[in-house]
């Protein structure tokens, strides 16, 4: 949208604003006075504090006697397992430090807190851990205004300290008591993301390796120090093929080993300036498609694993194969853990199995099988009390321990996550996504009440207006009734073959609307508590997908928007479009969650094309109106948003694009929902 070129008719009483070249028709109540298009909305009083991030794919493994955290204590809501490794860590604090979309997530087990650092604007691809236990590094993607990923390399901006710097993939050490950022290096050197970092571990941490996710994965030693951007001491190419794990030596202050497709290479830096290589000499052994993970002995041997499941043994100082472990997992191995007496963890990536090594690499016979819904192992790394904390491939959470095996304590998404509902009077809400999976969560707890696997990827969701039934509609035009408890599923409908995208409930819960990408409407009736619905008609009129609908608080009217920028109104119980618009200028609607509408003109940015805000919601008490964004943003305004002008909080924390966004029932909360990252944040009003 364009704000300079919305304008207001004073005698007709509407606004006319333009996405991406088309007139978009609003009608103002009839009794707005002075209105002033160029008036200046403020931002509202209230703001929002992030609470919680999820969901989370955790375990937590008691490998001994000596237990700190009782088993039914959980990390809930969030953590990037499907894609990332080395990325859960226990800090002398007692917290779990990990990363989901934007955010870092400090997690403290006894106390049931998080804390967040959300100093980054897109994807936390790599952590690491500074030899203090104190610092941590963490590094990003390029940011939503850089989605190329091109740096300053090849398309130098005029000024370094432009606001949009931090849009440039760069990593960010930070202070994990604080949360205070320290230093912000790289930016303008990296082209992508930052896919690997490690500190230095013989000299007490002063060097910082990072491995660009560049064409030729450079490899690039930084003096982080050195004022408030660092200084790189020296940058080479890394590898053609994938690079997974960079490794300082934690006995040899220059040297560096990383591993990836094909290829493990021990590095050393020579003279303080300059990176020489060795490649790793397989011998006649199979060469393994990927080296996946590093770790080292207490005697700082390098020990690998494989795609094959195999165990290999570098000598210290050497880049030969010093022992040979065939068969450890079956498939790949994504994680190795040397314990602190010496013995070894060892993570399946595709069996989900965790075996336990001695220090000669020999099978203890402890051993523990993740349940196959959690998927396989992401990350080890040893806790308190020789417990383990393991991320896993899913987004989920367990507890047990190597001989009495496993239980999963939680479950999460994994795929991209669309539908989500607020339960009518409970503190609770619902989530689904293309995984296939709803979850039911509770927002006090942050824990989830229930789960259930279906059919179908889910697209929306809706609780009847006395929350003892859940409508879910999915991406194949099928949708079901659940009974909120039970999980029972009481009926299967279809309406077209395309996504549901969009139902609700009218406010006297008589009949049921359903937005399909079909560009139709569907209206049933209800009855039988929710329970039985006969399709009273179908609603045709709209040139695109149905994005949005709100029902009028006497059940009798609905409006809708779609995917070119329609808005249209219908009579529900006869399915007719009523073409004058301005006849329901007046109407008071039950919620407002369509995104083209009078009171929400001011939440279309400058330059918006119409796709850009994917979903609003009205407090409650009427009072303000959240957006969700395709920039990784979500946004308070005041309600009704009804200037181009309107001022905003605008808050990061996703890193992708925000799908969706709901208040709880009593308005002390807010729900955003994140698509290709799979968090949910749960945001305070204060």
């Amino acid at each position: 949208m364009s704000t300079r070129d919305a304008t207001y008719n004073e005698e007709e009483g509407y606004v006319r604003m333009f996405l991406r070249g088309r007139p978009v028709i609003l009608y103002a109540p009839s009794d707005l006075e002075g209105y002033d298009i160029s008036k200046v909305a403020t931002a509202p009083q209230s703001k929002l504090k992030l609470e919680w991030v999820g969901p989370l794919s955790v375990i937590l493994v008691c490998i001994s006697n000596c237990i700190d955290l009782p088993l039914t204590d959980t990390f809930r809501y969030g953590y990037r397992g499907r894609d990332c490794r080395s990325n859960v860590h226990l800090l002398p604090t007692g917290e779990v430090v990990y990363f989901v979309a934007a955010a870092v997530v400090l997690h403290n087990f006894e106390e049931q807190a998080q804390r967040h650092y959300l100093g980054h604007t897109d994807d936390v691809k790599c952590l690491a851990i500074h030899p203090n236990r104190l610092l941590i590094a963490t590094g990003q993607a390029a940011g939503h205004d850089r989605r190329e990923g091109r740096s300053w390399k090849f398309n130098p901006p005029p000024d370094r300290t432009a606001p949009e710097a931090d849009q440039w993939p760069h990593v960010r050490i930070w202070n994990s008591v604080s949360l205070s950022t320290l230093h912000v290096i790289g930016i303008g050197e990296f082209e992508r993301s930052i896919c690997c970092l490690s500190f230095s571990k013989a000299d007490g941490g002063t060097l910082l390796c990072a491995v660009d996710e560049a064409p030729d994965h450079n490899i690039s030693i930084w003096d982080w120090q050195k004022g408030e951007r660092g200084q790189k001491i020296t940058e080479t190419k890394c590898s053609v093929d994938t690079v997974v794990a960079a490794e300082f030596h934690p006995m040899e202050r220059t040297c560096v080993v990383t591993c990836g497709k094909s290829h493990i290479a021990f590095w050393n830096l020579e003279g303080g300036c300059a990176l020489s290589k060795r490649m790793g000499i397989f011998e006649n052994r199979d060469k393994p498609k990927y080296v996946t993970c590093l770790a080292f002995s207490q005697s700082g041997d390098v020990i690998s694993g494989d795609s094959n499941g195999n165990i290999i043994v570098w000598g210290r100082g050497t880049n030969t194969v010093a022992k040979f472990v065939r068969g450890v997992h079956e498939g790949s191995i994504f994680s190795i853990t040397v314990l602190k007496e010496g013995n070894v963890i060892t993570g399946g990536g595709k069996d989900g199995r965790l075996v336990e090594l001695d220090s000669e690499y020999n099978k203890t016979g402890m051993e523990s099988q993740l349940p196959e819904s959690v998927g396989g192992v992401r990350a080890v790394s040893e806790g308190r009390g020789g417990q383990l904390i393991v991320g896993t491939t899913k987004n989920c959470i367990a507890g047990g321990s190597l001989d009495l095996g496993l239980r999963t304590m939680m479950v999460g998404h994994t795929d991209e996550l669309w539908a989500l509902a607020v339960h009518p009077s409970l503190p609770q809400f619902l989530t689904g996504g293309h995984d296939k999976l709803i979850h039911l969560w509770d927002s006090q707890a942050h824990d989830v009440v229930w789960s259930k696997e279906l059919s179908d990827k889910i697209q929306s969701a809706a609780f009847s207006n006395d929350g003892s039934v859940i409508i879910i509609g999915a991406t194949t035009g099928k949708w079901m009734v659940l009974d909120a408890e039970t999980k029972e599923i009481y009926s299967e409908h279809t309406d077209g073959d395309e996504p549901i995208q969009v139902l609700k409930f009218s406010p006297d819960g008589s009949l049921l609307a359903l937005g399909s990408r079909d560009n139709n409407l569907y209206i049933y009736e209800v009855s039988d508590e929710f329970r039985k619905y006969s399709r009273v008609g179908r609603c045709t009129g709209h040139s695109s997908y149905v994005t949005h609908l709100d029902w009028s608080s006497d059940s009798q009217f609905i409006q809708t928007n779609s995917g070119d920028y329609e808005v249209l109104y219908w009579n529900a119980s006869l399915c007719r479009q009523i073409p004058q618009s301005s006849q329901l200028r007046d109407v008071e609607w039950a919620t407002h969650t369509c995104t083209l509408s009078f009171g929400t003109i001011g939440v279309w940015p400058e330059g918006a094309d119409g796709t850009d805000v994917n979903n609003c919601d009205r407090s409650h008490d009427g009072s303000l109106m959240a957006t969700a964004d395709d920039f990784g943003k979500v946004k308070l305004y005041s309600y009704p948003v009804k200037q181009p002008k309107s001022l905003c909080h605008s808050y990061g924390g996703h890193s992708s694009h925000v799908t969706n966004v709901n208040f709880l029932v009593d308005d002390t909360r807010l729900i955003s929902s994140g698509g290709a990252d799979t968090s949910i944040m749960q945001w305070m009003l204060c």
